[in-house]
């Protein structure tokens, strides 16, 4: 087992990896911003070192200085969380080259999966359906990629980032006028977000579901699916509430999905937690993108599988072999996760500032993660979101009734949140019957 981690991340995410690392009596180092000195993780962890200036560019993504910290430290690994650069494969090579364990997938299999055509092409070479793509469109003219968009993706079509991820860059398309435009901010936030504005197109479904698979797999042969997560509700192609398991998957389709991610898995050698995205369409399902990381919703699938992710994380890191056989994971009861924001409910800006008075719910089956508290001041530099609030219950009915309980007991004041949108959307006739899909919050 490793001796000590450091943990190159903040807020939530970041108190989840120490709480864990104290479970399993590993040391923590806690690099932090100027403008995080006072968070939750900062203040417990083992060891901190300021790493840099409160833009991330000069901390949280800044390789040298992370890997300074460890070398001054001396830690025996780096867990990236999720976010930052969890899912950049420079940084994980960089890691391993500097004699360090990547808490994550080897630097190759981040490069693969990272590039959203490249795992769109290894996808289709072992046999899981994909949408209609485009390749890279940047080194053609705009004759040709009218031709591309209207012959070979077909109207709608959405535009996405190479290097994209977390519903950054994306443009919806419905036909030939709005193209040129859609390209341009498309690139631009592709610039600005991922430091590449190489963009390609995709066949649009309106009426969809977001399914995904959770994966386990050591590298060493042994994979594992521990079921899905319906990833619906979204707002401007982000996530903001995830449940487990979906309505819409029987027993045949359950398998067909979680058997197609493990072979991928063993094909790929694959190291850690990942997670195949679906996009699922009149009974049929299309991969859309593999995520190398730790999910910001996997406390759904803790709640329902009773495994701790971020745990087999770090054993899977230290180098043992999964036990746990297919067969011996069990599906139970149902969890559904609510991302809590610091942003204006009508504009959805983000709304940083200081925490007057803060209440987390409580009660069976409420689970609060988070790293806010009263006092706490919120910063303008980094996500939005404070913190997930999940429930659990013997069936997706019970569990509705205790999120909408905790929503209404969760009290954060001196800021705006989501709080209310949360509710509106719990108490939606459509949404308690299951009749929803990734058009609901665009």
């Amino acid at each position: 087992m490793l001796k000590k981690i450091l943990i190159a991340n903040r807020g939530e995410i970041a108190l989840r990896i120490l709480r864990t690392c104290k479970e399993l009596h590993i040391k923590t180092v806690a690099i932090y911003s100027t403008a995080d000195r006072y968070l939750k993780h900062v203040l417990l962890a083992d060891e901190t070192i300021c790493i840099g200036s409160e833009h991330p560019i000069k901390s949280y993504l800044n390789i040298p200085a992370i890997i300074s910290a460890a070398e001054i430290t001396g830690a025996d690994a780096i867990h990236p969380g999720y976010g930052f650069l969890s899912e950049n494969a420079n940084f994980a090579e960089q890691v391993e080259r500097s004699g360090f364990i990547f808490i994550g997938p080897k630097s190759h299999t981040i490069k693969l999966m990272s590039n959203k055509i490249s795992a769109l092409n290894f996808m289709k070479e072992i046999g899981l359906p994909c949408l209609p793509t485009s390749l890279e469109i940047s080194k053609f003219n705009i004759k040709k990629i009218k031709y591309i968009a209207q012959k070979v993706v077909g109207y709608p079509l959405i535009i996405k980032a190479v290097q994209g991820g977390g519903g950054r860059a994306m443009r919806i398309v419905y036909n030939e006028n709005d193209l040129e435009i859609a390209i341009n901010l498309a690139k631009l936030e592709a610039k600005l977000t991922f430091d590449d504005n190489r963009i390609y197109f995709e066949k649009y479904i309106n009426e969809s579901k977001h399914i995904e698979i959770q994966i386990l797999s050591d590298g060493q042969g042994n994979a594992v699916s521990l079921g899905e997560r319906d990833c619906s509700i979204q707002r401007r192609h982000q996530k903001i509430l995830e449940e487990a398991p979906s309505l819409y998957l029987n027993a045949k389709s359950r398998k067909f999905l979680g058997d197609s991610c493990i072979n991928a898995c063993l094909k790929l050698k694959y190291r850690g937690v990942g997670t195949f995205e679906f996009l699922y369409s009149k009974n049929k399902f299309y991969f859309i993108e593999m995520n190398t990381r730790l999910q910001v919703e996997h406390t759904v699938t803790e709640m329902v599988t009773g495994f701790d992710l971020v745990k087999t994380q770090i054993q899977i890191a230290s180098g043992k072999k999964l036990t746990i056989k297919q067969n011996q994971i069990n599906i139970c009861g149902h969890a559904i996760e609510c991302r809590i924001n610091a942003e204006d409910p009508i504009t959805f800006r983000p709304n940083p500032g200081k925490i007057t008075r803060f209440h987390p719910p409580g009660g069976l089956g409420v689970r609060w993660e988070s790293h806010i508290y009263s006092g706490y001041v919120i910063p303008s530099f980094y996500d939005s979101m404070i913190g997930k609030l999940i429930c659990f219950g013997e069936n997706r009915k019970i569990t509705i009734e205790k999120m909408k309980n905790a929503l209404e007991e969760l009290i954060i004041d001196g800021i705006k949140t989501n709080i209310n949108l949360h509710l509106k959307i719990i108490n939606n006739i459509n949404f308690r019957h299951g009749k929803f899909d990734i058009s609901a919050l665009l």
